[in-house]
């Protein structure tokens, strides 16, 4: 490890916000980070050695800072949310119910294991969809009720993931992540008490006044310490990030934090994580397998007819489950599981990937006609 390599990864990070100002192309972040990366990893020009330990726990710090990012995504202090649990609840059970036969035949045909099928193909991306609905100022039932589902049903996948991926004593990994839930469910209420207190009040005035990031520090903390604990267990860094970006959320913390969080994830450890996942990806091995192919147009099909067909059922509009078929965090995680375990090749790895960025075009069609029918809809109760 050393300057030039870190050099040349912010270099590549910076093509994920170029790509994306392109309005023709109109691509997610993401998608520029981790071209960026196939091309200076594996499959291209080979400048990154994706096996250097130091590189490793810099790409695992920006995992748990993604999760955690997308752990803040969550409507948890929307005042409508309750009145949408129901339906959200009811949509992913259906998403599950749905998943699972389809899992056990995608499983079958490509000889990965099933569970990793049934939670990519269940998942909704939160950290896609919130965001869009923010900055488009989209309200009403339809919009309401189809975010609840896109929260719950990422909070469900992302939590069961690392179980349903160990590869080490199932129980341990269980009990392991129950206590990081736990734990996190103690910090809420503890130091939410805390941060009522004069003292606390005190200080958090001083760190606005006099720039000393009080609160990042704070959260950061939190974070890293969830992480100890979670990985002590061989739990995934996975649940720890977003239980702490989870209990962030429920804080409803200032804007000055959210946008510290931004310029620590989003401004390098995330595209970070991004680059190198892209650098570990072997896309001679997708182009040139057939099997790796289909792997990729299975799972597109197969997420966009769960998520339709769920929505349908619930009694939304089919747009609904386009934009709910959104992929990111999880497919992600399942990528970075599976490579170090051994579960996946680098050439499912690329298919898994690459069927992520795919459902973002679907997000984006169901996106736009949602925000097209949401200005001709009443706002939520």
């Amino acid at each position: 490890m050393s300057f030039s390599i870190l050099f040349v990864i912010v270099l590549c990070g910076l093509v994920g916000p170029l790509l994306a100002g392109v309005k023709r192309l109109s691509v997610p972040l993401v998608v520029g980070e981790i071209l960026a990366g196939i091309i200076v990893g594996k499959s291209g020009l080979g400048l990154l050695n994706v096996a250097d330990p130091t590189l490793v726990f810099l790409s695992t710090v920006g995992f748990a800072l993604l999760m955690f990012l997308v752990g803040t995504h969550l409507p948890l202090r929307d005042p409508n949310l309750k009145k949408a649990l129901r339906t959200g609840l009811v949509a992913t059970v259906l998403s599950f119910a749905l998943a699972v036969p389809a899992g056990l035949l995608l499983a079958h045909l490509t000889g990965i294991s099933a569970p990793i099928f049934v939670l990519i193909l269940a998942n909704s991306s939160a950290a896609v969809m919130m965001p869009i609905i923010h900055e488009r100022h989209l309200d009403g039932q339809t919009v309401l009720l189809t975010s609840t589902w896109v929260a719950i049903a990422d909070a469900v996948t992302i939590i069961a993931l690392p179980m349903a991926m160990s590869t080490g004593n199932t129980i341990t990994v269980t009990i392991g992540g129950a206590l990081v839930l736990v734990t996190a469910l103690v910090v809420f209420f503890g130091l939410g008490k805390l941060r009522e207190t004069e003292l606390m009040q005190y200080y958090r005035a001083l760190s606005k006044t006099r720039g000393w990031a009080l609160d990042l520090r704070v959260s950061l903390a939190f974070l890293l310490g969830l992480c100890w604990m979670a990985t002590s267990f061989g739990t995934s860094d996975l649940v720890a990030g977003f239980a702490a970006g989870a209990v962030v959320s429920l804080w409803g913390e200032p804007k000055r934090l959210v946008k510290q969080l931004i310029g620590i994830g989003e401004g390098f450890f995330v595209p970070l994580f991004f680059v190198v996942l892209g650098a570990k990806l072997d896309f001679g091995a997708l182009l040139h397998s057939p099997s790796n192919l289909m792997l990729t147009a299975l799972i597109v099909a197969a997420s966009v007819v769960v998520h339709v067909l769920v929505a349908r059922i619930v009694r939304l509009p089919f747009y609904s489950g386009l934009a709910a078929a959104a992929q990111l965090g999880l497919p992600a995680a399942v990528v970075s599981l599976g490579l170090a375990n051994h579960m996946l090749d680098s050439g499912q790895a690329a298919a898994i990937i690459v069927a992520a960025l795919i459902s973002l075009v679907s997000t984006t069609v169901g996106m736009n006609l949602l925000t097209k029918n949401a200005a001709n809809e009443k706002p939520a109760p």
